[in-house]
């Protein structure tokens, strides 16, 4: 693995230097920390089991490992938490229990969950047009767009998420925070700014279903004008602290402090995990909720619209019957995802009462056939006694 001597904001992304880089965010980009507080950590309990002996049928039929399975993917960390007990957990690439990760867009999922929290208190109302609660957006091209519509991926916006693309959007997003800085010259300087930037439409707000980054930024900026408050106080008070941590969770932040929900979290890997098993408990975690447990059943189960606007989408048909709701992938077996580019990925599984963390450095960010190979381990992983 390199060193932080060689690696910097222009070749961070490459691998290998990624090993390095996504373990220390803090070095490269502005951040803010979401602090753990001083209460002790939760407890797990360890019952480290081999899961060598686990083999599984990849694509193309033949039998293969879990350690080859997380060779092949460019694993950085792995656990495995089966009903409440951790048993099986490994670090690669110098990381190690303690060490913290970028989750990429894995931080959806905890926006996702802390709107949640957010409507239940009646700070917002998920119904409401963006522009209600921050008026630079009533004469943009998000004026029709409302949080809920931003929230399942079905807002109007034209935005290019092609990431072999070095030209596509969600680079030149990117570029806001820093990491993307060959095209910084090209963008105005925020992530408020960049949305506002925006002119072009694809589709009528509601209508079908398109990931974009960009709307996951959009809901946090909106929550932040729409409480008032930081991102990372939000983050920290309402979610992060309930968890009772072993860390701090580190937010990446542009120039203005707009923080970058859409890809810009860090955790450690037990930390990931005890966001998982709070999704797993319907949102109750050490004897207390703090996701509202109606808000992750409505996540959970969507209606047939929601499954038909997933399946016209490529992504959605690697999930078939599957739906995306609240910024959150629901297979047909009721399984939740939280993924993000370069291999990192959440899985809860409620039937086996199975929570998978794992957290990689590929050389590339989307690589179908490893996310595809991953899950059909995880699956079987999940259904082994």
């Amino acid at each position: 693995m390199n060193n932080d001597k060689s690696i910097n904001p222009s070749n961070w992304l490459e691998h290998p230097n990624n090993e390095w880089s996504f373990q220390n965010i803090e070095t490269l980009f502005s951040t803010q920390r979401i602090h753990r507080g001083d209460q002790k950590p939760s407890e797990f309990i360890l019952k480290n089991e081999p899961l060598d002996k686990i083999e599984f049928y990849n694509l193309e039929q033949k039998k293969q490992t879990i350690r080859q399975m997380l060779r092949n993917g460019y694993a950085d960390s792995f656990l495995v938490l089966k009903r409440g007990v951790i048993i099986y957990e490994e670090y690669f690439n110098g990381m190690n229990q303690s060490s913290i990760h970028l989750i990429n867009s894995i931080s959806k999922n905890f926006l996702g969950m802390l709107t949640g929290i957010i409507e239940k208190n009646k700070l917002i109302d998920v119904n409401k047009k963006v522009s209600e609660y921050l008026p630079e957006f009533s004469q943009s091209v998000f004026s029709e767009t409302t949080l809920r519509h931003a929230l399942d991926m079905t807002a109007a916006v034209q935005y290019d998420e092609t990431y072999d693309n070095p030209n596509a959007d969600f680079w030149h997003e990117t570029s806001t925070v820093g990491w993307s800085p060959y095209l910084a010259m090209e963008n105005p300087p925020s992530l408020l700014d960049f949305a506002l930037s925006l002119k072009e439409k694809e589709q009528l707000d509601g209508d079908f279903y398109h990931y974009r980054t960009i709307l996951t930024n959009i809901i946090a900026i909106t929550i932040e004008a729409a409480t008032g408050k930081k991102m990372s106080n939000l983050l920290e008070t309402l979610l992060w602290q309930k968890l009772r941590p072993e860390q701090d969770l580190l937010m990446v932040v542009d120039n203005k402090g707009y923080p970058y929900m859409g890809a810009g979290l860090n955790a450690c890997t037990r930390d990931l995990a005890r966001f998982g098993q709070m999704l797993l408990q319907q949102g109750i975690f050490n004897g207390n909720e703090v996701i509202p447990s109606s808000w992750i059943q409505e996540t959970a189960n969507a209606n047939q619209v929601y499954k038909d606007n997933f399946s016209k989408d490529p992504f959605g048909q690697l999930f078939v019957n599957g739906h995306y709701k609240n910024q959150t992938i629901v297979d047909k077996n009721g399984c939740l995802y939280c993924l993000g580019i370069y291999g990192q990925c959440v899985y809860i599984n409620p039937k086996f009462e199975t929570v998978i963390v794992k957290l990689s450095s590929q050389p590339s960010p989307a690589i179908p056939k490893l996310l595809i190979e991953s899950v059909i381990a995880m699956n079987k992983i999940a259904s082994s006694a």
